[in-house]
């Protein structure tokens, strides 16, 4: 037994002498001392030592582990400060050299799009909510006077995760919560990322963003609607911007409109920013449909209301006169430098 553990030290000290990273190191740790390593199974032979003859065996097994612990530590130092050494040769640092520039972000142009909508609707008097991007097919459709079989939803090409749950179209299920809650007047947008299985091109993506807007309250009209995005209008494109509403359908509203700007290029004269028209689609919005109010347990009776939804990739692109889509996500710090 004594000879074995002469033989295992020797051998370990000699492959000691011959690593020289720590991989090497620990591969001799686990070889030696591991749970399957030469002393552990020196260790299963001690049954066949004679009972008298065990402690003196034992000691000589703890003094070999004691020794080779030690050889390892001083191996490891030496391997440790030979690399320390290395490093300090190779990265000499030239002090001459000018310092690296530090690099100082700033806002996304669809961030400050955003927060240009939300100081506009804020100065208002409206509240920004916010809501889930995984929601119920309940509030993203049913509630929202869509119900199953709708053609609308064929025009979303929704994300289902399950027959029940998908990811939102628009914002408005934030809208439809909101009104559940029963706490009135309204007066909100609510801003977010929506999904719709579109195709990538210069103005579709499958995830974006909108923001859309409710009120509800007594006596609310389609001329409130018109002044309020009127003076939304006046402030995120200029204060000679003209506005012209379109009849629509929107299943969530009734009466329903698109709503079009003079064209801040040429003053609805016609160019090639406005294709000629002289005039801009910006949105779509309505008078919140008397179904919709009941769904959410609103007395359409009692009260009205008008909702309105505008793409916020769309104002970023018109107001800064951005012609793709994909270039706000394809994250080249020269494009958005410019901003």
């Amino acid at each position: 037994m004594k000879e074995k553990l002469e033989a295992i030290v020797g051998k370990t000290l000699e492959s000691l002498r011959e690593a020289h990273t720590p991989d090497a190191l620990n591969e001799i740790r686990v070889n030696v001392l591991g749970k399957k390593g030469d002393l552990k199974n020196l260790m299963k032979a001690m049954k066949d030592v004679a009972p008298e003859d065990r402690p003196r065996v034992g000691q000589l097994v703890n003094e070999a582990r004691d020794t080779i612990s030690e050889k390892l530590d001083e191996a490891r130092q030496k391997i440790e400060l030979d690399q320390m050494n290395l490093r300090m040769k190779q990265e000499t640092i030239d002090v001459t050299l000018p310092a690296k520039k530090a690099e100082i972000g700033h806002r996304h142009p669809n961030t400050i799009a955003l927060e240009e909508m939300e100081r506009i609707f804020v100065g208002m008097g409206y509240e920004v909510v916010e809501g889930p991007e995984v929601e119920y097919d309940e509030y993203n459709f049913t509630k929202l006077n869509i119900p199953a079989n709708h053609p609308a939803k064929d025009e979303q090409d929704t994300f289902y995760i399950t027959k029940d749950i998908v990811l939102r179209t628009q914002t408005s299920p934030v809208q439809a919560r909101r009104m559940e809650q029963g706490n009135l007047p309204i007066r909100m947008i609510s801003p977010g990322r929506v999904f719709r299985a579109d195709e990538v091109d210069a103005t579709h993506s499958p995830s974006f963003h909108q923001v859309e807007g409710l009120v509800i309250d007594k006596n609310i009209t389609f001329s409130d609607l018109k002044g309020t995005l009127e003076e939304f209008a006046k402030e995120i494109f200029g204060p000679d911007t003209k506005t012209k509403f379109r009849p629509h359908h929107f299943p969530f509203t009734e009466p329903s409109a698109e709503m079009d700007v003079s064209c801040f290029k040429c003053g609805g004269k016609g160019c090639r920013f406005c294709k000629g028209e002289g005039w801009i689609e910006i949105l779509g919005c309505g008078m919140v449909h008397p179904h919709v109010l009941e769904m959410c347990g609103i007395d359409p009776e009692q009260y009205t209301g008008f909702a309105f939804g505008v793409g916020l990739e769309r104002i970023a692109l018109l107001k800064y006169e951005i012609d793709d889509m994909r270039l706000l996500y394809e994250n080249d710090a020269r494009f958005l430098k410019q901003f």
